[in-house]
């Protein structure tokens, strides 16, 4: 008898060595290519393509340009590495700002002081200037410059109108504190103004100036309207649908 032969089993994975070493050296040549086309300018590539022929020829390494010929040049850099947008060119000394507010060697602030030196503005500069805008004014023709004085001078007034009460108030507390002064070496305990003793000096200054220039009456007249009008305004009123059915 014949004896039955057992089938083999074979694996239907073919393994093809030479076509394993074609696609090597296919990718080694695909990159040997790429590595003689990055030094090829775009000009080149044209040129090739226009004659019809596919030969680009790989500059040589001579024509490569150094870093830096020389110290005294500036560095060459390739333009396809970009540039970061902030970087020091030239080495300048950093400038340190100090504020005289915040800062001790300026010394400290005399509030006092600085007014006393610097109420000349109040007093003299801004009366001064003015006077001097006004007899411009006269002479002055063209309406735009009439106009562009009258704001300065508005200006003016402002400022002075503003820093009249605040002037007021320092004379008040310096007055104030000059007599606390001399109570204290009495032996005397110190009185601190509340603002309500404030408001009420500044309003017996107020009254004592206006009596003295004759302008107090018109400045209670004033007063007396405004207020009249005020009351007008909350004063209840009949509807005219209430007065039209009367």
């Amino acid at each position: 008898m014949k004896k039955l032969e057992t089938p083999i089993a074979t694996s239907s994975k073919i393994i093809f060595d030479d076509s394993d070493d074609e696609h090597e050296s296919m990718s080694e040549d695909e990159g040997e290519i790429e590595r003689e086309l990055e030094d090829v300018t775009f000009e080149e590539l044209q040129r090739a393509r226009s004659d019809g022929s596919d030969m680009v020829y790989k500059k040589p390494n001579s024509d490569k340009k150094a870093g830096r010929v020389n110290k005294n040049r500036p560095m060459e850099i390739s333009s396809k590495k970009p540039v970061s947008r902030f970087r020091e060119v030239i080495q300048v000394p950093k400038k340190v700002v100090r504020d005289p507010r915040f800062e001790s060697l300026c010394g400290e602030l005399n509030v006092d002081g600085f007014k006393k030196r610097y109420n000349f503005i109040y007093e003299n500069t801004l009366p001064a200037e003015k006077q001097e805008l006004k007899k411009r004014m006269k002479k002055v023709k063209d309406p735009e410059a009439v106009n562009e004085l009258k704001d300065q001078i508005s200006r003016i007034d402002k400022e002075l109108k503003s820093a009249a009460p605040k002037r007021t108030e320092n004379d008040i507390l310096a007055e104030h504190k000059k007599k606390e002064r001399e109570a204290a070496k009495k032996g005397k305990q110190p009185y601190y103004l509340k603002k309500s003793d404030i408001r009420k000096q500044k309003l017996i200054e107020k009254y004592n100036e206006l009596k003295e220039s004759g302008k107090l009456e018109a400045f209670i007249e004033k007063k007396r309207k405004k207020n009249a009008a005020k009351d007008q305004k909350y004063m209840p009123y009949r509807r005219p649908s209430e007065q039209g059915d009367e």
